[in-house]
């Protein structure tokens, strides 16, 4: 590995051998874990039912795992100034593997989740170290590029978790969604060991313990809150309780990275509009996509009456076509910019959750998977660009730090939004008073739809009202 001493648009910061094979263990690993994020969400009903356990109870094996990936992300930032690319990747998937045997062996709902949050501590290593290295390793003219592929991991992985996973249930037991994940997992293992090389300098950055402590209470504590609001209410004292220590702990967190000569996660970076604007998109996208596709496996079952394996196939034509979406987005961005990609798909993702908010038990089943088809346009085609965006305003140990905080947040709210999604399907199922189950449901669900719909105008206005996307069409 050599440090680059310039920057031109064929040169990468940090030269390697084979920065595409020292990409592919992170690949593989991003995409695990993002698969895992939305491969349970078609098994929940059965789950529930296997378990014995509650709506509520059960949307903590997403949340769970979306709270682990939160609370590890900031600290990506200061190990890697520990230790080196290549061990906490290596860690990341031999941590992955402990995690997922354990589920696919668990006889119990508190064992699962134990496995599902050991998988989260790997996600939330290897996440941000997938965008890190690629903003390394590829010169700037091919920047876009990559990070389409990432963002192609990013989106379609969770995209097609419940087509697989509806698969897999049609003729095994949901111990095998785990079991799947361990042949994966070991060749990024192979990869990683063979062509992984580390891309950071080792600067044994002090350890600030209150940082750490109030980033884990902070975050945690809020997303904690928000899950347990769908059980207990949000008036309720522990819920609240929550929120309040959950605040004070991120107020005096922020206030010490804005202060320390050595944060543990540079937050000043926000202080870039570009980077600004850029972040909030994905969080919004992510946050999107997310409640889209844990309410829709749910609705399709405990809706519509649909049949696990055909929920999946549903859902197929949806996941091919976030893909190939994905796959494009980061070329578009390499010629477009991010103003016009990103206007566009917000409005398209829109459009599709307005789709499927009109879908009801009459609603032939064409009807949802157009709506999954155009929010599977849309969500993909802002997501690179806005990315992109973001990434490409911040230059050196910035750009790390950027990663790291996007990966962070869109986690963070990815968690809160699953919890959003399911406090309002339970609010709009219990108040419904329709006769039957099936009906109270839909009704439900129509209410949670609502969430991913003002997400979409909350993004789409962002990208008219900001600066940075206000700008030149190449921005």
């Amino acid at each position: 590995m050599e440090q680059t001493a310039t920057l031109s648009a064929t040169q990468p910061r940090v030269v390697v051998k084979h920065p595409k094979l020292a990409m592919v263990s992170m690949l593989i690993g991003a995409f695990v874990g993002m698969f895992s994020e939305t491969s349970l969400n078609i098994a929940l009903p059965q789950l529930e039912a296997n378990l014995g356990v509650t709506t509520a109870t059960v949307q903590w094996l997403v949340t769970g795992y979306t709270l682990i990936i939160g609370v590890v992300l900031p600290l990506n930032s200061l190990l890697t100034k520990w230790l080196t690319t290549r061990q906490i990747v290596i860690f990341g998937l031999l941590d992955f593997i402990v995690g997922a045997v354990i589920a696919a062996l668990a006889p119990s709902f508190a064992l699962l989740l134990m496995g599902r949050m050991i998988q989260g501590i790997a996600t939330g290593l290897i996440l941000p170290l997938m965008f890190t290295v690629a903003m390394q390793v590829f010169p700037p003219a091919k920047l876009g590029t990559a990070m389409g592929v990432c963002a192609l991991v990013i989106m379609f992985a969770p995209a097609i978790g419940p087509t697989l996973t509806g698969l897999i249930l049609a003729k095994l037991s949901w111990h095998w969604i785990f079991w799947s994940f361990v042949p994966f997992l070991a060749i990024a293992l192979i990869f990683a060991v063979t062509s992984l090389e580390n891309v950071g300098d080792l600067t044994h950055q002090k350890i600030d313990g209150l940082s750490i402590l109030t980033s884990v209470i902070g975050f945690a504590g809020l997303v904690m809150g928000v899950s347990f609001a769908s059980d207990k209410g949000w008036g309720s004292p522990m819920v609240l309780g929550l929120f309040v220590v959950a605040l004070i702990a991120l107020a005096i967190y922020i206030y010490r990275q804005l202060h320390l000569e050595q944060p543990i996660l540079n937050l000043k970076i926000f202080a870039n509009p570009a980077f600004r604007a850029g972040a909030l998109l994905v969080m919004l996208d992510f946050g999107i996509i997310l409640s889209a596709m844990y309410i829709l496996p749910m609705y399709l079952q405990n809706g519509l009456a649909v049949a696990v394996a055909m929920t999946g196939i549903i859902m197929l034509p949806g996941g091919v076509v976030n893909a190939l979406v994905s796959a494009i987005s980061g070329r578009l961005f390499d010629n477009f910019g991010a103003k016009w990609l990103t206007r566009l798909g917000f409005f398209i993702a829109l459009i599709g959750a307005v789709m499927l908010m009109m879908t009801n038990a009459h609603s032939s089943l064409a009807m949802v998977i157009a709506a999954h088809i155009v929010m599977m346009i849309g969500a993909p085609l802002a997501m690179s660009p806005a990315q992109t965006h973001a990434l490409s305003a911040l230059n050196g140990p910035a750009s790390g730090d950027g990663s790291t905080i996007m990966n962070t947040l869109q986690q963070i709210v990815g968690a809160i939004a699953t919890a959003l999604a399911t406090s309002l399907l339970v609010f709009g199922r219990t108040n419904s008073h329709l006769a039957t189950p099936q009906a109270a449901f839909t009704a439900g669900a129509h209410v949670a739809i609502w969430l991913p719909i003002g997400l979409s105008v909350i993004a789409l206005l962002i990208t008219f009202t900001t600066t940075s996307f206000k700008q030149s069409t190449k921005s």
